[in-house]
């Protein structure tokens, strides 16, 4: 998966579907599923004695949505975009945003193989 814990997104389609930009709080089920903060809230009921809720009650947390739903929000063109994978010239690979080919950071170390002559 293309979009890792930590990035900024926007949710595209659903009832949480908006123009601001959200910062995913974990990737599960192999990437195919992302927690955002603040996005598809539940009520979960615990008992007494809970660790976050030792007097009991109704915990509101945040449950996963389908990476589909969402977009990367590219700090640079301040819009939802799709990422890519590719090559430096050092041979490190590392992402980048379509619309406006800003790098994204490094993804692995420099492997001679992919270097560029």
């Amino acid at each position: 998966m293309k979009i890792r814990r930590g990035d900024s997104v926007i949710v595209v389609t659903g009832a949480d579907a908006g123009d601001t930009p959200r910062r995913v709080l974990s990737v599960v089920a192999g990437g195919k599923k992302l927690t955002v903060e603040n996005v598809n809230r539940a009520l979960k009921h615990v008992k007494r004695g809970h660790p976050k809720s030792p007097q009991g009650g109704r915990l509101e947390i945040e449950m996963p949505i389908d990476a589909s739903n969402v977009k990367y929000y590219c700090e640079a063109c301040s819009k939802g975009t799709r990422i890519g994978y590719r090559y430096t010239a050092d041979g490190s690979k590392e992402r980048f945003c379509k619309s406006c080919d800003a790098s994204l950071g490094t993804i692995s170390p420099a492997n001679a193989k992919y270097q560029k002559q």
